[in-house]
């Protein structure tokens, strides 16, 4: 197996995935890719962007909806099938999980201007229930796929989704 690496995924992120697959002898190399941040070059058809959590997750959705969407609608047009692989972890295995997820910038404390105390306040930032709804549709609509896993299953779930075995040398 021989997995092309995107140029721009950073190298201290992707440490614990390199030595995956060296353990695994998958052969890759890094260069720049047209999408995503993970191809076999046996099938250059399938795509996987990594994501290291549902907070980034959340963010390209929202605040960089139109770059997101844009590339999807990039891989669609070019015949290739994305997999969106989020490492989140904690709990979070299927995409009916993020319904339950907590959005950390939903809750904030402030000091009270007037009494000097500190209280919890609600913010306006998306829901896991909003962010599901959301990952739905652009599941819908632009075919792609969300996965899960724990940061250190990272590198068995791309050799594995990109149609490797983990375990397997040849």
């Amino acid at each position: 197996m021989n997995i092309q690496i995107d140029s721009r995924e950073k190298a201290k992120a992707i440490k614990k995935i390199l030595k995956e697959f060296e353990d695994q002898s998958v052969d890759y190399y890094v260069s720049k890719l047209y999408v995503g941040d993970y191809m076999n070059l046996d099938n250059p058809r399938l795509i996987i962007d990594r994501k290291q959590n549902l907070t980034e997750l959340c963010s390209n959705v929202c605040q960089d909806h139109d770059r997101f969407r844009n590339e999807l609608i990039r891989a669609n047009n070019a015949g290739i099938d994305v997999i969106i692989l989020c490492e989140h972890g904690k709990g979070v295995e299927f995409l009916e999980d993020v319904i339950w997820w907590d959005n950390p910038r939903l809750h904030k404390r402030v000091q009270d201007p007037d009494t000097g105390k500190w209280k919890d306040i609600t913010t306006k930032a998306i829901t896991g229930e909003k962010l599901y709804k959301i990952l739905c549709t652009l599941q819908r609509k632009y075919q792609c796929r969300f996965e899960f896993c724990d940061r250190e299953e990272t590198g068995k779930r791309i050799i594995e989704l990109l149609g490797g075995v983990p375990g397997d040398s040849g």
